[in-house]
């Protein structure tokens, strides 16, 4: 049990364990309900230091004990979620410390939407947002690796952490930073938890380089496992810590600050929208516009189409009236398409940018040129706000579902699944019969351009039979996702919900390097457990949320 007084005395920040607050950090977006013994705001790193030594001491007395990372819990994996201390970074820490053109400094609890504030001012971006990004801070964004609309062309998260601070399993703050042979092979020298850390993780690595290799998904984006593939690069000679710690989910270590490169904002974009009546030529459609290098290429389904035009009024309504008539306006050619050839099972949003107007328009015509043979109703939306309507249905689908849909709720438990676009077409039927055989509403939206989807079932929770329907059907999905070379999360990662589906994905060999690498870093297994290792099916059942009253944490 944690001894709340004996905490505080600690830090300079607050321990808090009453009522309201413990219910608070019991939820995340995910489906689960955990509820902690105590929630911790620390004011700078020496609390974060001071709080892992005071877990780390208290271990042994209390093998319960452990401590969780959380931000703005915009998690859908459960992977904030602890029945210990939860560090929130958002009260205190949330701090932008710097912007120029080339990178941004910030603390972990900082709003992204507050940090691309500053970049848009320089004409910067981080490209590897996500569709939460109103929502969600930049310590998530490390935490889980995400990768958002612009992906396919940037890549995600841990391609711009150049570098990080973070406080490992002795209480002690480090910098992690790319480092050469030479400079790893003094760091390996050191007579510390920091040096016996990098050399172990290096050995590791060296004497199972081949089979980790191996390992690699085939996908453009993963989300699953720890990132051991992306560490020792025998061919650069860069041995840099950050790709692992990237998408960790706080498993490893506290991270306390973060740098992180941005990229240049194109001054022009058009969007060319496809409605497609069905799926059963996705993959050449995809493969067909995925030859005009589009900067995102995205889509989602009728059932949000449907959501975004029944909930118009909440829909428009955090525009402001001019916003939401000249929102209005923009629906005029999608009103048109359902009235002369009914709602799309699929729109498809590619869009083409650069720094020459003419060139992306040519670009944007090329692509409804090409894709005429399919016959499919398509559109080019030229204006920023017409383009901009598109982006707003794809990115609150979610929370339009979530808040509007009564006696069910919201489960995300199959949501990021991803497989090479060539194979769609033979994967996204097997896929529909398998989610059918239990006759669920759900929607899907994604990133058809690396054929990755998010897939949000809609169940009522209080059914008891609820519990082993999520785990048989995710079992049956996650045997196709592998049947065909996928990965079970994209950018969402394992949390709780996946984590005991690991090795559907990895080897045995695989997933007992996943335990060593815990162990080098958390030797007392303090840090955020369950995740990444160690998390079970019943664990899952148990911790399921039973009421729909029960608000997501913020």
């Amino acid at each position: 049990m944690v001894n709340v007084s004996d905490l505080q005395k600690k830090i300079h920040g607050e321990v808090m364990a009453d009522e309201p607050t413990l219910i608070k950090y019991s939820r995340d977006a995910s489906l689960f309900e955990v509820r902690p013994e105590a929630v911790v705001f620390p004011k700078d790193a020496a609390d974060v230091e001071a709080i892992v030594r005071y877990v780390g001491e208290h271990k042994e007395h209390d093998p319960t004990i452990s401590i969780t990372a959380r931000s703005a819990g915009t998690d859908m994996s459960g992977g904030p979620l602890n029945e210990s201390i939860i560090m929130d970074f958002n009260k205190y820490m949330n701090t932008i410390i710097s912007v120029d053109d080339d990178k941004g400094i910030a603390q972990p609890g900082a709003f992204y939407r507050d940090f691309e504030k500053l970049t848009l001012k320089r004409n910067r971006i981080l490209p590897s947002y996500t569709a939460s990004k109103e929502l969600n801070t930049l310590g998530g964004m490390n935490a889980n690796n995400s990768g958002g609309e612009k992906a396919i062309k940037y890549g995600k998260t841990e391609k711009y952490v150049l570098r990080q601070k973070i406080v490992l399993a002795d209480g002690k703050e480090y910098d992690v930073k790319p480092l050469t042979k030479a400079e790893l092979d003094v760091k390996m020298g050191q007579k510390d938890f920091e040096g016996r850390v990098y050399k172990e993780l290096y050995n590791l690595i060296e004497a199972h380089y081949d089979a980790i290799q191996s390992a690699r998904p085939h996908v453009t984006k993963n989300s699953a496992g720890y990132y051991l593939w992306n560490v020792w690069n025998r061919e650069t000679g860069i041995f840099d810590l950050n790709k692992l710690l990237c998408g960790s989910q706080g498993t490893l270590g506290m991270t306390t600050e973060v740098e992180l490169g941005l990229v240049k904002v194109p001054k022009f974009s058009k969007m060319v929208v496809l409605y497609l009546p069905t799926i059963a030529r996705l993959g050449e459609v995809v493969d067909t516009i995925m030859k005009y290098e589009p900067e995102s290429f995205e889509s989602y389904d009728d059932y949000s189409m449907k959501l975004a035009i029944k909930f118009s009024f909440d829909f428009f309504s955090t525009l402001g009236f001019w916003g939401a008539i000249k929102l209005g306006v923009q629906f005029i050619p999608d009103m048109w398409q359902v009235i002369t050839g009914g709602v799309p099972k699929l729109i498809l949003m590619a869009e083409v940018t650069g720094d020459d107007e003419q060139e992306v328009l040519t670009r944007a015509d090329a692509i409804k040129t090409a894709v005429k043979p399919f016959k499919y109703k398509t559109h080019v939306a030229h204006s920023a706000a017409e383009v901009e309507k598109y982006w707003k249905i794809r990115r609150e689908s979610f929370n339009l579902l979530r808040k509007h849909v009564k006696g069910k709720q919201t489960a995300p438990f199959i949501d990021d699944i991803i497989v090479n676009p060539h194979k769609l077409p033979e994967f996204l039927p097997k896929l529909q019969a398998i989610i059918d055989q239990y006759k669920l509403i759900y929607t899907i939206a994604g990133h058809a351009g690396n054929g990755n989807f998010h897939i949000i079932p809609l169940m009522d929770l209080n059914n008891p039979i609820s519990s082993d329907i999520i785990l048989e059907l995710s079992k049956k999905v996650y045997s196709l996702v592998t049947e065909y070379d996928g990965s079970i999360t994209a950018e969402h990662n394992d949390g709780i919900i996946r984590t005991p589906f690991l090795p559907y994905m990895y080897k045995p060999e695989i997933i007992d390097l996943f335990a060593q690498v815990k162990n080098i870093f958390d030797p007392l297994n303090i840090f955020n457990p369950g995740k990444k290792v160690g998390g079970s099916f019943d664990y899952i059942k148990s911790h399921l949320v039973q009421s729909h009253n029960v608000e997501h944490g913020s």
